[in-house]
């Protein structure tokens, strides 16, 4: 499966399997309700406006509309998957405003944005951008997978020439702007100052560590944010927002910053560019960077500013992010280089060219967050829970609202609104009866009941149906199917109800999470299957975090009467950490070592890092000496032995 954003290095530390589907059948036409709803949205935006194609056809050197594939041949990003946009009228069954940006994302190739700088766009999710230095090239954010990253490369390559890379620079701590590094360059170079690897403060602990412990819940809703079992097609997935998609059966690498700012405002000269770094933790990303090139008047606003609305919370789970310190940072950008530059850039999508353009743009987006942050708050201190907030705030101020790059292609208003709710005041709305409120599975039942049985509420469904009351009858079926999962009428009509929400939904994301579920009401859970691990993302893990991830991994009511102490030793790293495993849980302390331990250990990391990558087995290394264990063998065996396995598919749409 595609390796979903955000997530995949969770997917790759947790080993939590890929999906596999054996068929995907079509999905079923736009009703006439959907069609004559879709048609409504050419006249209340402005499609006669067609700068953005403009500026993502500016500087094309060559177009991109092939397949890459990996070492084993097998395919990882095809482009021609998405033939069936190009120069197509939006069908009834998809959202001319996502058709729109879905169009625009298909615009792939290598551009020349200005002087000595281009980038590859089109070849994942995320662009990867070419700075031409005195000597080499320096790159920022190699894509998603070593493929991809290589193949843009190369395309590069074949209009100018082939200089080395002497740097990397990592815009932020997600996977799509890392995980190709190793297709680009060596990491022998880097140890040996051939190359340099710069990133902001904070980077490699959170490009390692976020998402872990909640990582295989986060991979399977991903699943369903990006449509990753869905078929390209005008009746499937047609976009990400934010790019195309993720590429599948891809190698994603990680190599470690040899350099890191960590000043809020830093100047470094690279082979004699010079780059003003700006960090912005705490907005897109925990950790974060924009950069102004002052010799070419050209700000990169890393993932701060994109053509879209962005998320405060995504939905395949996350924190949620500060839409308050999101604004305060475009508005330190557009006050300090506002006056200054003459072309942006960001990590996704195309530029925007010309001084006063940049000023509104940067102003814009600024406008939006704080918008989110202010108006939720307004609202919040009225009494209004999250829901009715969202129901309130329906659409941005116009100005804001009639402008192509604050649309809800990605993150949306609705689940912003309500993500900024929870950042404030967390799940609790403030009504006693939603303080407790029975699981699904028994409210379902009781409702079912209470309506007058499954056949009324049946009946009910369709006539919401019928009459185009789509978001009622999904609620209705949704307690249908929860109260009784093998009803296959109310399986079928929930599936064709949420279909038909996809293809309403301007939101990308929104459309591939309805389409998804009525795939999987129709043909079941996809199966997982077993998958190689990123190595290195596993070596990257440290013992401490592979000490947290245990943790989660105790069911603490079965383990509740076992108590242990277990010192563990890394040789190779002279690392010591005193392990309490007590009412079922597990706490460590580093640098510490328990004075009367039930369990004593010695190990590499190394030798940890192979265990992980499964190339060899912790029961198999106590055996042959690789792990010495002075006591409490069985015990440790046992603890390890009883560890709650994440069931990498669970349900979503049915209990």
């Amino acid at each position: 499966m595609p390796i979903s954003r955000l997530s995949a290095v969770a997917l790759a530390l947790l080993s939590c399997g890929t999906v596999h589907a054996d068929s995907v059948a079509p999905g079923k036409p736009a009703t006439a309700i959907t069609a004559e709803l879709n048609q409504a949205w050419l006249q209340r935006l402005p499609f006669s406006d067609t700068a953005d194609f403009d500026d993502a056809r500016r500087g094309l050197l060559e177009p991109f509309g092939g397949v890459i594939a990996n070492a084993e041949g097998r395919e990882v990003w095809n482009r021609r998957a998405y033939d069936f946009l190009d120069g197509n009228a939006a069908p009834a069954s998809a959202n001319p405003s996502l058709w729109r940006i879905a169009q625009l994302n298909n615009i792939a190739g290598l551009f020349q944005v200005g002087e000595r700088i281009y980038q590859v766009r089109g070849l994942d999710l995320s662009n990867m951008t070419v700075i031409e230095g005195d000597s080499g090239l320096i790159l920022i954010d190699p894509l998603i997978s070593a493929e991809t990253a290589r193949a843009g490369l190369e395309l590069y390559y074949r209009h100018r020439p082939r200089k080395p890379v002497v740097a990397v620079i990592y815009s932020h701590a997600h996977v799509d702007h890392f995980g190709g590094v190793r297709g680009v360059i060596d990491e022998a170079d880097v140890k040996a100052g051939k190359v340099r690897v710069i990133a902001p403060d904070g980077f490699f602990e959170h490009a390692v560590s976020e998402n872990v412990l909640a990582g295989p819940a986060m991979m399977r809703r991903a699943q369903y944010m990006y449509g990753s079992l869905l078929p390209r097609g005008e009746r499937g997935q047609v976009d990400a927002g934010l790019g195309k998609g993720t590429p599948s059966n891809a190698t994603v690498t990680l190599i470690a910053p040899s350099e890191v700012i960590g000043q809020a405002l830093e100047t470094r000269t690279v082979d004699g560019v010079e780059i003003e770094f700006q960090l912005t933790p705490g907005t897109e990303a925990p950790a974060e960077m924009n950069m102004y090139f002052p010799q070419f008047k050209t700000l990169c606003m890393a993932e701060n500013a994109t053509h879209t609305q962005h998320n405060v919370l995504t939905l395949r789970g996350a924190l949620v992010r500060d839409a308050k310190v999101w604004a305060q940072y475009l508005d330190d950008a557009l006050v300090r280089y506002g006056g200054k530059a003459e072309v942006l850039f960001a990590q996704h999508h195309w530029p925007t060219w010309g001084g006063a353009r940049i000023r509104e743009y940067l102003a814009d987006q600024r406008d939006m967050y704080a918008f989110l942050d202010s108006q939720t708050l307004r609202l919040i201190n009225q009494g209004l829970t999250p829901t009715e907030i969202a129901a309130k705030l329906a659409t941005l101020p116009p100005r804001l609202a009639g402008k192509w790059y604050s649309r809800d292609y990605y993150g949306s208003l609705s689940h912003n609104v309500r993500a900024v709710y929870q950042r404030y005041m967390g799940f609790y709305d403030g009504n006693p009866a939603n303080l407790d409120p029975l699981p699904p599975e028994e409210a379902g039942k009781r409702y079912v009941e209470a309506m007058g049985g499954p056949d009324a509420v049946l009946a009910g469904a369709r006539k919401a149906v019928e009459g185009g009351d789509y978001r009622w009858a999904a609620q209705l079926l949704n307690h249908l199917v929860f109260a009784e999962p093998d009803n296959q009428a109310a399986r079928e009509l929930q599936a064709d109800t949420l279909e038909q929400l996809g293809y309403q939904s301007e939101n990308a994301t929104w459309r591939n999470v309805y389409l998804s579920g009525a795939l999987e009401l129709r043909q079941g859970v996809a199966r997982a299957k077993a998958r190689n691990s990123a190595p290195d993302m596993i070596r990257a893990l440290t013992p401490s975090l592979f000490f947290d991830y245990l943790a989660v991994r105790i069911d603490a009511m079965k383990a509740a009467d076992e108590d242990l102490l277990i010192n563990w030793r890394f040789s190779d790293l002279g690392e010591d950490y005193a392990l309490t495993l007590r009412n079922g849980v597990l706490t460590h302390r580093n640098g510490a070592r328990h004075a009367k331990p039930d369990v004593s250990l010695s190990m590499t990391k190394a030798l940890l890092d192979r265990i992980a990558l499964k190339e060899t087995g912790f029961l198999k290394e106590s055996m042959i000496g690789g792990i010495e264990i002075d006591q409490g063998r069985i015990k440790l065996l046992r603890l390890l032995g009883g560890l709650d396995e994440p069931n990498p598919q669970f349900n979503l749409v049915t209990p």
